[in-house]
Formats: structure tokens, sequence, C-alpha cells
């Protein structure tokens, strides 16, 4: 990457606090972030935390020409665009102009909106470079995970600055080849972190039943999680051989796992997970109507 980018990021929620959070973390200077926020008391929190300009106006969170003290006179590379999906059709109209005046790379964290629709929303002829990312929650404690779908537009150097705003949020990230691949992110690891919140959420309840205390469940179940997980990303082996790894024949984990196959347990995963996916799909043509 030639230069540090200056960010713009479009709502100042959760994600957007991730990523400025391990931005500066990492040393990137607060002259080169802006951020647009719709609620007083958030822009002043945003402002008093973390030292950055936070102004109510998008358009001028892009152009930086009113309300900056900390990032005057820096321009815009990169627009973070971190808004709901029920609104991110106006948000996007409304800076049309700021965006296909200075063309910053535009990476859109809003779930199950195109790229061929932000495109529409901007002009079809702006040629804005857009990427679709898909984070996912672990991200507010830096464990994250994500995919990136770039279009034509984007050029070998914003792919190394979408990597520079991801890397502070997610320890796996990928670029997928097609935008149907980032359904695919969004059922593995974007609604994922649920997926696994059920399961300790079931294995919790299961050791109350059996007398532990609610706490000490929990806590055991979670940290079984993390340490699987850990060995799944260390090891020279693949999942299926750990599993066998830990499951003696006739023992007591292969009692458990005998029982939550003849439960449909991996199928009711998959097939939770092919649900995703179709939800994702029809989400995108119904923002597509926006």
């Amino acid at each position: 990457m030639a230069s540090v980018p200056s960010i713009t990021f479009i709502g100042g929620g959760n994600m957007c606090e991730a990523i400025l959070s391990g931005l500066l973390k990492t040393g990137h200077p607060t002259s080169h972030v802006r951020i647009s926020e719709p609620f007083d008391q958030r822009r002043e929190y945003l402002r008093t935390k973390y030292g950055v300009d936070v102004v109510e106006s998008n358009g001028d969170a892009i152009s930086g020409k009113q309300g900056m003290s900390v990032s005057s006179g820096v321009s815009c590379d990169v627009v973070v665009l971190a808004v709901k999906p029920q609104v991110v059709g106006d948000v996007v109209r409304g800076v049309a102009g700021e965006l296909s005046a200075a063309k910053p790379l535009v990476i859109s964290i809003v779930a199950g909106v195109a790229i061929k629709d932000l495109a529409r929303w901007i002009g079809i002829d702006s040629n804005v470079p857009l990427v679709r990312l898909m984070p996912n929650t672990p991200a507010l404690v830096g464990e994250g995970a994500a995919g990136m779908y770039a279009d034509a537009a984007v050029s070998a150097e914003q792919r190394k600055q979408t990597e520079y705003v991801v890397s502070n949020i997610a320890k796996e990230y990928t670029w997928v080849d097609s935008e149907s691949g980032i359904d695919a992110v969004t059922a593995i690891s974007g609604s994922g972190p649920a997926y696994f919140f059920l399961i300790i959420e079931a294995m919790e309840k299961a050791g109350v039943q059996m007398g532990l205390p609610a706490d000490a469940a929990k806590r055991l179940a979670a940290q079984t999680a993390l340490g699987a997980a850990k060995m799944v990303l260390t090891s020279d082996d693949d999942v299926p051989t750990l599993r066998k790894n830990v499951t003696s024949p006739n023992g007591t984990t292969h009692a458990a796992i005998e029982q939550m196959i003849a439960s449909s347990v991996p199928e009711g995963i998959t097939a939770g997970v092919q649900a995703c996916q179709a939800r994702c799909q029809s989400l995108s043509r119904e923002f597509g109507k926006l």
C-alpha cells in the first residue's frame, strides 16, 4: 500500500467502532478518519473517545469541506458504508454527487445489498470502485472472520486498502471470485456466530440439568468451543481427523457423537446454513427494489 488511506465511515455503529478502534490501535492517524452519524449522543461519544471528526452530514464526511477540525484538508480515499439495509438506498443516493466527484473506494458492509444496486444508486456511469465486505460480530472482540468481493473497477492498490481495513477486525479473511460467494460467506461466518451460540446454549442447558452451576456450564462450553476452534486453525490434521482422534470406540465421546448423528444434527446444521444463503439471495432481491 503506497500510503495510509483516509477513511470515511457512513454510519457510526458497532462495526464502525470496531474497525475504528483497530485502526487507531495500529497507529492509523486520527487526521485520516471521518465519521458521519445521525444521532447527537453517538456523535459526541465517538468524537470524545477517539478524537476524530464526527459530523451529521454524510456528504460533508466524504468531502471534508465543512465541520472538520482534525481532518481538515484531507481528501477521502475510502468510504466504509455501514448503515442499515433498509436505509442504504436513500443514503447512497444522497451522497451520489460526492462519490461520483471523489471516486473513493466504497466498501459496503451492508448485508444483502448487491453491487449492481449500489452502482445504480450512485450512477451507472460513475465508475466508483465498489467492494462488498461481510464481517461478523466477533470483530467486536478482535476475533472476526470476513469475506470480500470486488467489482472490476477496484485496483490492486484498492484491494490492499480493503485488506488494511479488514485486517483490523478479522483474523481470517478471504476474497471470493463472484458476488454469490458473499452469500456463502454470510451463511458460514457472517451468521455463523449465532450457530455456535446455539450450540453453547444447548451445552450449558445440558450441564445445568446434570447439576453444574449455570455460569460454570457456560464457561466450560465456551472455552471448549474456543479451544476446539484453535485446534482446527493450528493443526495439520483436517477436522474429521481431529474429531476421530478424540472419539474412542465405545467411549463417552463416541456415545455423544452417535446420538447427535442419530438426531440428524449435522444435517440440521447444513440445512440451516443453506437457509441462510437462500435468505441472503431473497434479501438482495428485496433491497434491489429500493
